[in-house]
């Protein structure tokens, strides 16, 4: 017989999983012959499956990812692609983020990068890191107008992105910055600089960020804190994989 009282103090200390586990019990006559210790298990088993589930969906949705089904175990091996599958394993183990290393994907338009960004976030989500996913230029943009408005939220954001475990910048360097947007992106770079990871989303090869970063100290300085702690994929093959799955080909 069910316990209304019982169950509706589960419901209020917001234990749905050991409410819905307690319901099942009560109308289920099987469970009835079960021990005492056996069947509190199963209540606490479905609580914290319910709440592990739960936690990881926060942390993906709070990641805004592009693609948020992208996982490592759905990325392809084609020949023409020389990707290197247990560094790519052993990576999405987490290995980068305990040492505070970096992941530069490259490669043209189509290649895969963003999925393969969004899997290793995905995976990181699984191991409870936070991540946060963002294209260059909207990043750009949300800090520029925070340095506007001189009320403070422009040191609040350089935090907010410096707690992040692990910061995908998608979209990166397409387009030269100016002399402020380099000291923005020498400020996130330096204050997570050995203390989070970062992976980086770029149609051109480290060789030529110099130039896109407007040469000089700055640039120097960014790329300092970027490529000696970074592991490097080229995505390509003789055929992109939006080819491959039949989607458009951007311009």
């Amino acid at each position: 017989m069910m316990n209304d009282q019982m169950l509706s103090k589960l419901q209020e200390m917001k234990l749905a999983g050991m409410a819905e586990a307690y319901k099942d019990q009560a109308q289920n006559r099987e469970y009835q012959s079960m021990s005492f210790e056996d069947r509190f298990s199963l209540l606490v088993d479905l609580e914290y499956s319910r709440r592990k589930s739960n936690h990881l969906n926060r942390l993906i949705k709070n990641a805004t990812f592009s693609d948020s089904k992208a996982c490592i175990e759905d990325i392809e091996y084609f020949d023409d692609r020389k990707l290197k599958k247990d560094l790519i394993l052993k990576l999405a183990s987490g290995l980068y983020i305990e040492n505070d290393h970096n992941i530069i994907l490259k490669g043209p338009t189509g290649s895969g990068k963003t999925f393969m960004a969004c899997a290793f976030g995905v995976s990181a989500c699984r191991q409870h890191y936070k991540v946060k996913y963002v294209r260059l230029p909207e990043l750009l943009d949300e800090l520029s107008l925070a340095k506007l408005a001189a009320d403070g939220s422009y040191r609040k954001l350089i935090k907010k992105y410096t707690k992040t475990d692990v910061l995908i910048i998608d979209e990166w360097l397409l387009t030269d910055l100016s002399k402020d947007e380099a000291n923005i992106v020498l400020e996130i770079t330096e204050a997570r600089h050995k203390t989070a990871s970062t992976i980086y989303c770029s149609q051109i090869d480290p060789s030529g960020w110099h130039t896109k970063l407007g040469n000089g100290t700055i640039a120097e300085a960014i790329l300092d804190r970027i490529i000696h702690d970074s592991y490097q994929f080229l995505l390509d093959g003789e055929i992109s994989m939006r080819e491959r799955h039949g989607l458009a080909i951007e311009v």
